[in-house]
């Protein structure tokens, strides 16, 4: 950089599994040219920074900020909001940012719901043990606060401005690099990507990279992976296999059916399409290689869970966004 200044970068961890922290690890040794380029002013799996010193920053101080995870509770929203002021360039990182992820099926079930299975009727809890956690509970030093436990799973989007999104479950390194190697570049007079766009993806389909042999796609019955010996060089949609290639940007560099797995949709959906699970379910329909209804509703109920399936990634994206009960 001209100024010889490096780069100010944040990363935090929202409703998340921790896969996105691991994913930049797993750039190997290209974590040494990010610790060369910039300055990690907050990563909570590893540097010892606290919430004061973010808000101690002045505005825009910060030249990145990699946001992984949903928002489920007042801390992740409170934390968004902090980072997004300090930020020069907030990324949605990850599926669970850019649609809500696997976290957002709880939206699914209702807060009460979750409440009782957690702390009610787990195996693991002690016997009448029914205490519930409060986000407030005076103890005799003076009052412990927990974050609040919101009634349902946001994306990122839906909270604050997002600048880019970086999807998958997890990201692949590579998408790690173009990131930090973007915003370097961008610091050495280079230009950012338009705001909005999607990081380490393409604009095509997964199938389009998918090497394996298509044919017709006509489907009498669906397979869950331990039904069946499936032949490694067909379309596994055609054998029977869900897969959500044929509705799934592709970038990810086809891992999951190279591994004879069929694609769960952790990139989103292709472009212009508003509801992801919606255009997967209906993709469906049209490949079912009957005009009975009896038999369609058969074939259907080799499905163990379509809505579970279709939206396993993005249901707080989808039109439904989440199950009302009065």
């Amino acid at each position: 950089m001209a100024d010889n200044r490096k780069l100010q970068v944040a990363l935090y961890w929202g409703a998340a599994c921790g896969g996105c922290d691991v994913a930049v690890l797993d750039t190997n040794e290209f974590i040494l040219d990010i610790a060369q380029a910039a300055d990690i002013r907050l990563w909570p799996i590893a540097v010892d920074k606290k919430y004061k010193d973010v808000e101690a920053m002045e505005d825009g101080e910060l030249d990145l900020t990699l946001f992984n995870g949903a928002v489920r509770n007042s801390e992740n929203e409170e934390i968004a909001k902090l980072l997004r002021r300090k930020s020069k360039a907030l990324v949605a990182f990850g599926s669970c940012a850019c649609m809500g992820g696997i976290p957002g099926l709880a939206n699914l079930i209702t807060r009460e719901q979750i409440f009782e299975r957690a702390y009610f009727h787990n195996p693991s809890i002690q016997a009448a043990n029914e205490t519930v956690p409060q986000s407030e509970t005076a103890v005799g030093s003076g009052t412990l606060h927990l974050p609040r436990f919101y009634k349902r799973v946001y994306k990122l989007r839906d909270i604050v401005e997002v600048d880019y999104f970086v999807p998958g479950c997890p990201p692949a390194p590579d998408q790690v690099r173009r990131v930090i190697t973007a915003v370097v570049a961008a610091a050495h007079g280079g230009t950012m990507p338009p705001a909005g766009s999607v990081l380490g993806a393409s604009d095509r389909a997964l199938c389009d990279d998918c090497r394996r042999a298509k044919g017709e796609k006509k489907i009498t019955r669906f397979y869950r992976s331990h039904e069946i010996v499936t032949d490694p060089t067909r379309c596994l949609l055609e054998q029977g296999l869900l897969c959500m290639g044929p509705v799934t940007l592709s970038g990810c560099g086809v891992r999951c059916p190279d591994s004879n797995m069929g694609c769960r949709g952790c990139y989103g959906p292709l472009p212009q399409v508003r509801d992801h699970g919606a255009r997967f379910l209906s993709a469906l329909a049209s490949v079912i290689d009957s005009k009975d209804p009896g038999e369609i509703n058969s074939i259907l109920d080799g499905i163990p869970d379509p809505i579970g399936t279709a939206y396993r990634f993005s249901m707080p994206a989808s039109l439904l966004q989440r199950s009302v009960r009065s």
